[in-house]
């Protein structure tokens, strides 16, 4: 069943983030033409949602060192100084400011991504696709969100010609009701 924020309300309530059902990925392109794709195995968030989008948040967070491309000689390169340094920075954090419903029946999060030790503002479009109960009686929402973040923005101005400054966000998001 797929939902939009304008055909069905809002499920409100305190939602947490099921990893086992989520996931967290991006995606860059090598040499501009060819793209790469990751994904981090290790973040938690949490939804809380009302009727009133003023006093609706989004947060969470992301182990750097969670972050797999298939290939290990290119997730160390990632993890080092020259992109991510999750040696002195082991986490990415992101906190809504604002929530709001577009024209379309989207949801626009807008919010702060800290990467690096370095916030900046992130635009997120977010698709609810459904709200229902589990077979073991919970209540799940899922949604995706998109987004797009500049690598300069964040200090990795490493390689400029190999991989591309613009960083596509993708999230897939499962998550449970709290009681």
């Amino acid at each position: 069943m797929s939902v939009t924020a304008t055909s069905t309300p809002l499920p409100t309530g305190t939602w947490t983030v099921d990893p086992a059902q989520s996931s967290v990925e991006f995606r860059a392109s090598h040499l501009g033409i060819s793209p790469v794709r990751g994904a981090f195995g290790e973040f938690e968030g949490t939804l809380e949602l009302s009727d009133d989008l003023a006093r609706a948040r989004a947060y969470g967070s992301v182990s750097g060192a969670s972050l797999d491309t298939g290939n290990e000689r290119r997730d160390a390169h990632l993890r080092s100084a020259a992109f991510f340094d999750v040696e002195r920075f082991p986490t990415l954090t992101f906190e809504s400011r604002r929530l709001r419903r577009l024209h379309d029946g989207t949801l626009e999060i807008a919010g702060e991504l800290t990467l690096r030790g370095t916030t900046r503002p992130v635009a997120l479009t977010a698709e609810l696709r459904g709200a229902e109960q589990d077979a073991r009686g919970h209540q799940r929402l899922a949604l995706e969100a998109t987004g797009r973040l500049k690598r300069a923005d964040y200090g990795m101005t490493s390689f400029k010609v190999l991989v591309s400054d613009t960083v596509e966000l993708r999230f897939e998001i499962s998550a449970v009701k709290e009681a």
